[in-house]
């Protein structure tokens, strides 16, 4: 009598309680979708929708960016404003209006052009030399000095101001303004000379300002490619920063977290095996689904994705279709990806909640 008192109240334990798990089956996360207003669409990843999907919409505006193409520049460099000029001007003739007695030339040093790009000599007044090369700045120098003094001969050198410099922002070693050594200064001598991107810095990205135009690049592609090495301009600002994108691990995988994207574009397989695959015992392999906002400015909108503006995609890892599709399908940041649980793991379970009240029975009879 005890026994069977015992038994059946584990029983209907067993019956009152869902099974402990830790992930949702597939059944349940996706039963909305078969309401009559669903709020949210159901896709399944194939290779036959791959190419469909692949016209939605992109949250991800990484490699979307424009970068500008490489070009080669003169070796010289040109005057602008907030220079610094020196000039050395020597004349030969007695009682020259330029040196002092005995003296067969005269230094003006620390001369600044002005924002008009001017600079002021004596006897000749003010004169144009931004854009001008240091040796055809010379050059115009010496020619308006020919009327007064005919036999002067000058020597210029310049010292570049903030105007014809470029910054290295941060990220890099060494940040800091970096004069232009000449017109034909790259990005990547940029990074070289401010001390490289430090080592252990995810995917970094590399992002030139402009103007009011910004342009960006992952290091990986810049570094691949000589027609990214970008020619620089005065004024021009680089700012290294490492990749912030994620996407949101869940349910039966090794790993449930704030996963940060590795490289440029990441697949679905490439998501799971950051999640460090899934769960032998409990995951549902033809059960992975992504979860994903697409925005309700694209929602209903024909060839903008789905109707209510989100989305669930189911990818099925039994089927070697899926597969391929899984190693192609792009995950945005802001995803989730979630391992369903198995229905199997819940039959087991109850069996393991049948066997241990069976086994109190026993137990129990044995008491008697």
């Amino acid at each position: 009598m005890r026994t069977g008192i015992v038994l059946c109240i584990a029983l209907s334990l067993v019956s009152a309680c869902s099974t402990p798990r830790g992930a949702a089956l597939r059944q349940e996360v996706l039963q909305e979708a078969n309401a009559e207003t669903p709020t949210f669409e159901v896709v399944p990843v194939t290779r036959a929708n791959l190419p469909a999907l692949a016209q939605w919409p992109v949250a991800d505006k990484t490699g979307h960016y424009l970068w500008p193409k490489a070009q080669s520049g003169p070796a010289s460099n040109t005057i602008r404003s907030g220079d610094s000029i020196d000039l050395v001007i020597w004349d030969s003739q007695e009682n020259s209006l330029l040196t002092n007695p005995g003296e067969k030339f005269t230094r003006i040093t620390d001369e600044m052009v002005a924002p008009d790009g001017s600079i002021f000599l004596p006897y000749v007044g003010k004169m144009k030399v931004s854009g001008l090369t240091p040796d055809r700045a010379r050059e115009q120098v010496q020619q308006r000095l020919e009327a007064i003094v005919p036999s002067a001969q000058v020597q210029l050198s310049f010292e570049q101001g903030r105007d014809n410099a470029v910054e290295a922002v941060s990220g890099l070693a060494s940040p800091g303004s970096y004069p232009l050594p000449s017109r034909n200064y790259r990005i990547l001598g940029l990074i070289s000379d401010a001390g490289g991107i430090p080592p252990g810095m995810r995917n970094p990205q590399v992002r030139l300002l402009r103007g009011s135009e910004t342009y960006q690049i992952s290091a990986d592609r810049l570094f691949e490619s000589a027609t990214r090495n970008a020619l620089l301009r005065p004024g021009d600002a680089v700012v290294v920063e490492q990749d912030d994108r994620n996407f949101i691990a869940l349910g039966a995988s090794g790993n449930e977290d704030l996963i940060y994207f590795t490289k440029d574009r990441l697949t679905a397989l490439e998501a799971l095996a950051l999640m460090k695959g899934l769960d032998d015992r409990s995951a549902d392999p033809g059960g992975v689904l992504i979860l994903r906002d697409q925005g309700a400015e694209y929602a209903g909108k024909p060839g903008y994705g789905p109707g209510p503006g989100q989305v669930v995609f189911t990818v099925d890892l039994t089927s070697a279709d899926g597969l391929f599709a899984a190693g192609r399908f792009p995950i945005q940041p802001g995803d989730t990806v979630l391992a369903t649980a198995s229905p199997i793991t819940d039959v087991q379970n109850v069996f393991t909640l049948l066997g241990s009240a069976v086994g109190l029975g026993r137990n129990v009879s044995a008491l008697r």
